[in-house]
């Protein structure tokens, strides 16, 4: 199969601002790597005709697909076309065409187009103008070499369907119907070094297989992602390669592997409490509802969250919960004894099949040398069973909150995964 590679360059000085975000190279990736082209570059660059050049005539050396976005407005800082003349040393013509198109788009609207719309019908020669239904710039078609240029306009509702319904075609063309294929195996509760040094065995045979697979292991925050690329002549293949990837990871990182088809963590434990038809009720003290709200981010998640509590203050614990003060007077409000009794206090008071709690010290203040800062105690009771355990999370105050509330829900899932009971509705 032949190694096709792209680059995308995004146009416009307004998003190299904290303002505005390049989300159109998110879709053209994704459509790209489908008919198996692999994006080796992505660059914004603002609106600057000699450094606009200078990347292209850079790309062209390289890319066997060049697609531009963005820059094809009518005002003096859209300079996609005359970078693109500039560097194909070919000159702008005016398609009267695209002109008369343009006018009758304003009178349509009652309105006169004005003379500097004329610059949105100008073209390096020999492009193919694009049509384009959804505004007034056409996109450009150009083969250079053995490079395609493609030219899209930046606005999302105008470029994406250009791109399906024109580019994407004389694109998959040149690929031959191979495509690349991805799939993503999430893992919690181990470190990046610790995954790596058991999956790499594994990974490490895959690109000398018949069907190559990329691996790259990414740190994210409360968890490990692995992500799978394979290059396949069609999508049957591609997916069946990575069907075996995946069980061969899946063996050796074991009950660590939470998702491999894209879901989340507060997703996956929904899911499992939905099949079971247990409900669940959370007490909060460091995380501040943070593993309430993770809950019902989950659409649907009514059918088995049933109430939290936050419950801050070792008042609140005693009041709403019923933590014992002689449990909190001899261990402290973080403590595994605590966690404990904050789950219970949550399940008997909500009557549900699971109770959560959560204490710590998130920071930056309030450690001490025997509980620092990152010191969060876990409880999880389903049924008869009972988990409890200490965390020491590193990171800020929104860090240690978000891996507390990761670890909770891990604890829950690994419960729920050996748990075959299941509730009546």
């Amino acid at each position: 199969m032949t190694n096709l590679k792209a680059c995308i360059v995004a146009v416009g000085s307004e998003m190299l601002t904290p303002f505005r975000v390049d989300t159109n190279s998110l879709v053209v990736t994704e459509r790209l790597n489908a008919i198996g082209y692999d994006v080796r570059l992505k660059a914004v660059v603002g609106d600057d005709i000699a450094e606009l050049a200078g990347v292209l005539a850079s790309a062209l050396t390289w890319a066997d697909a060049l697609v531009v976005t963005g820059g094809l407005g009518p005002t003096d800082d859209d300079i996609t076309r005359g970078a693109i003349a500039q560097v194909l040393q070919t000159p702008l013509d005016v398609h009267e065409h695209v002109v008369e198109r343009i006018r009758e788009r304003f009178a349509r609207r009652g309105m006169e187009m004005p003379e500097i719309n004329r610059r949105q019908a100008m073209a390096p020669r020999g492009a193919t103008l694009l049509d384009n239904p959804n505004g007034t710039a056409p996109g450009l078609w150009i083969e250079r070499g053995p490079t395609a240029i493609v030219v899209l306009p930046g606005p999302p509702r105008e470029m994406t369907p250009m791109f399906d319904a024109v580019v994407r075609d004389r694109l998959a063309a040149r690929s031959g119907g191979a495509g690349l294929f991805r799939r993503v195996v999430k893992v919690t509760g181990r470190s990046e070094s610790d995954v790596d040094t058991h999956a790499q065995p594994v990974y490490g045979r895959w690109t000398t297989a018949p069907v190559p697979i990329a691996t790259t292991i990414l740190a994210v925050l409360g968890q490990i992602e692995l992500h799978l690329t394979a290059r396949a002549e069609n999508r049957a293949e591609g997916e069946a390669a990575l069907d075996a990837a995946v069980e061969e990871l899946k063996a050796v990182l074991g009950s660590a592997v939470y998702s491999t088809d894209g879901r989340n963590l507060d997703v996956v434990v929904g899911d499992l409490l939905r099949e079971k038809h247990f409900t669940v009720a959370v007490a909060e003290s460091c995380t501040g509802g943070l593993l309430t709200s993770r809950l019902t981010d989950v659409p649907g998640s009514s059918a088995y969250l049933e109430r939290g509590f936050i419950c801050y203050s070792n008042r609140s614990k005693i009041e709403l919960l019923g933590v014992p003060d002689v449990v909190l007077a001899e261990h402290g409000a973080v403590s595994d004894p605590v966690a404990q009794a904050m789950a219970a206090g949550a399940r008997a008071r909500a009557g549900t099949t699971v109770g959560m709690g959560v204490t710590g010290i998130a920071g930056p203040g309030g450690g001490t040398p025997g509980k620092p800062v990152g010191t969060v105690s876990i409880a999880v009771i389903v049924d008869g069973t009972t988990r409890v355990r200490t965390f020491q999370f590193v990171g800020g105050r929104e860090q240690v909150k978000f891996q507390a509330s990761q670890a909770a829900l891990n604890m829950l899932r690994l419960i729920l995964e050996n748990n075959d009971q299941r509730r009546p509705r």
